[in-house]
């Protein structure tokens, strides 16, 4: 299963390439398996239907736990890193967490959840959101984690479409010096949900006089002491639902993203093997919330299946200075480091002085995730903390994709900056032209697709499969169509340029421009919107909002402050801060085509500043509209 060098990775991936279902099966029997499949793949991307391991039987959390613990009991399975520097971490052990996630699924059970019922959690990065995600798995229920930055809004939209009967949450959220409510935010969220029977309550910041309504809302832990250490694994197959996450796309609505038991487990337990090049007694640390799909399968999931040691990490990266994140290298040892682009820049920004008290000796690879890494920003990296020593592994791939498809492994692969690398074994990436024609010749840019299916791909849209299949299966026929576009070098390495739909990447995160466009028109000012993405030195892409308003104030005014405090306070609500515009300029029109179509092309152009490059403007229904978004521009301060 492991990739030791070039030339084993060449091998596995041409047979990969030549016999896929032989390939994984291979790798697939290195998990413990209830019961064997009988078929190692059925599919067709026109339904679209992939089905992997068809007929085998098993459960994640035996995987990540229990066929740990004859060799690994007292080996530690989780530290987590609370959001105070000054307080103790705790040290989860594998036999520990054993315990814990049956406790926590013996609740589960007393309040009534069964296999394939949805759980949404709601929470703080604490060990109780890990347990949580474990012991919905080892019961078969469906979880459904929810960042605790979204809003109220937010939130009921994903308990919604999930249907979730029951939610694990907490008292409040602590975010550097900030304590951010948590339980209110939900109960604000229930007044719109009637699914959920259940709220179970954590405790992390003893919040006084929290509101708790009788035989719904119970605190987390005096339920759980009450609850017996050993629960059996349910059986699961290979295709049932193992989570629902909510992800952004071109349209309004969250797309709930569905991924299985058997294919996500292989995939998972294979990627972070090689692509970190994991060893014991290593320790590896992910930054991501498990919110997001990179915390799911990287921070939880990955390293569990492979007896690994992961570090959750309460806090933020500049708290309470901008030297934390190499103080827990350093105090844990943290050998593995994954982080964002945004987080890269962002402490890149404050200088070499935060680096000088840590000797990051410890470390043997550094990773990015979540957007394409800019070249001077992949240098720092590499230079200040990977000391020019520790390879950069700057991997490609989406909530869709479950694991990491594009990417060196670390150590083995050769490696280029703003170039995630090469596919992953078993990934089978393609650049297409607009017609769909596929792109032979090198350093070309294309339309990113895969044309076959790996283990982890997305089965679905929850409750809205057609969906599913027209965002990514329906725009080229027989491929997998990742949004995104790229280029792809003489030696087979891709480099991703971004996307190619209606979708912003804010700081790793994806943003549907629909989604906060509906949530500026709601403020009671303004008439219609348009949001692009552009060039943010921080995050990566910034969000540059154009905003038509019932009077148009002068850009500078006070009435326009006054106004933007408005509409970035909705924005806030309906989504969260992580959406709020960092642009709100006021515009008397909107540059459409006669059939009403805004021409978002040319939005991005002003936001960038490139007005020199609009292109063929004939074709709108005013061009005069144009000109005066132009001006109007000029005056933003």
């Amino acid at each position: 299963m492991r990739i030791s060098s070039n030339a084993d990775y060449q091998t596995a991936y041409q047979k990969s390439i030549d016999n896929p279902e032989a390939f994984w099966n291979e790798i697939a029997q290195n998990f413990t398996w209830r019961q064997p499949w009988h078929t190692t793949l059925n599919w067709n991307f026109t339904e679209p239907k992939v089905e992997w391991f068809v007929g085998g039987q098993l459960n994640i959390t035996e995987n990540c736990i229990d066929r740990h613990l004859p060799l690994r009991a007292n080996k530690t399975a989780i530290i987590w890193e609370p959001n105070d520097p000054n307080k103790p971490n705790v040290r989860i052990s594998y036999a520990q967490l054993y315990e814990q996630v049956c406790q926590m699924a013996n609740l589960l059970l007393s309040k009534g959840i069964s296999k394939g019922d949805r759980v949404v959690l709601y929470m703080p990065m604490i060990p109780q959101l890990a347990v949580g995600v474990l012991a919905c798995a080892r019961i078969g229920a469906v979880h459904s984690v929810v960042f605790g930055g979204f809003s109220s809004q937010a939130l009921a939209d994903r308990i919604n479409g999930a249907q979730a009967k029951l939610i694990i949450t907490a008292d409040a959220i602590l975010r550097g010096a900030k304590q951010i409510p948590c339980k209110s935010i939900v109960d604000e969220a229930l007044l719109q949900c009637h699914s959920v029977q259940t709220v179970l309550v954590a405790n992390r910041c003893n919040t006084a006089n929290l509101y708790m309504q009788a035989n719904r809302d119970f605190y987390l832990e005096p339920a759980l002491e009450k609850c017996a250490t050993h629960c059996p694994a349910q059986t699961m197959d290979s295709e049932d639902p193992l989570f629902i996450l909510y992800t952004s796309g071109s349209t309004g609505k969250p797309k709930g993203i569905v991924h299985t038991c058997g294919g996500y487990m292989v995939f998972m337990g294979y990627t972070f093997l090689n692509v970190f090049q994991y060893n014991e007694p290593d320790i590896f640390w992910c930054t991501a919330d498990i919110g997001w799909v990179t915390g799911h399968s990287y921070s939880l999931y990955g390293p569990l299946l492979n007896g690994a040691t992961t570090v959750l990490f309460e806090g933020v990266p500049t708290y309470p200075d901008a030297g934390r994140f190499w103080s827990v290298i350093d105090k844990l040892g943290v050998t593995q480091f994954y982080t964002a682009p945004t987080a890269i820049r962002s402490l890149m920004g404050e200088g070499e002085a935060p680096i000088k008290p840590y000797n990051l000796q410890s470390l043997k690879t550094i990773g990015s995730v979540g957007e394409p890494i800019n070249e001077e920003a992949w240098h720092w990296y590499s230079t200040h903390i990977g000391k020019n020593r520790c390879p950069v592994v700057d991997t490609w791939w989406q909530t869709e994709t479950g694991g990491i498809l594009i990417s060196a492994l670390s150590g083995i692969s050769a490696t280029k900056p703003t170039y995630a690398g090469q596919p992953l074994p078993g990934v089978q990436p393609v650049l297409l032209d607009a017609q769909g024609n596929e792109i032979t010749e090198n350093n070309t840019e294309g339309l990113l697709c895969i044309k076959f299916p790996w283990p982890s791909i997305v089965r679905t849209i929850y409750g809205d499969h057609e969906s599913c299949r027209q965002i990514y299966f329906a725009p080229f026929k027989n491929y997998y169509f990742t949004g995104d576009g790229a280029k792809r070098d003489d030696n087979g390495m891709f480099r991703i340029i971004g996307r190619v739909d209606d979708v912003i990447n804010v700081s790793g995160h994806r943003i549907g421009t629909a989604e906060i466009e509906n949530a500026i028109d709601e403020d009671e000012n303004v008439i219609e919107s348009a949001v692009v993405g552009y060039p943010h030195p921080i995050k990566g892409q910034g969000i540059y909002a154009y905003v038509i308003c019932q009077t148009t104030p002068a850009q500078n005014s006070r009435e326009a402050a006054t106004i933007r405090q408005s509409i970035t306070a909705m924005v806030e609500k309906q989504i969260g801060k992580i959406a709020r515009p960092d642009k709100i300029l006021f515009v008397t029109g909107l540059p459409k085509t006669r059939s009403g179509k805004i021409m978002r092309r040319i939005l991005r152009k002003i936001a960038e500043g490139q007005t020199d490059q609009l292109g063929d403007t004939t074709t709108l229904l005013d061009p005069s509209v144009v000109i005066a978004i132009q001006q109007s521009a000029t005056q933003l301060e």
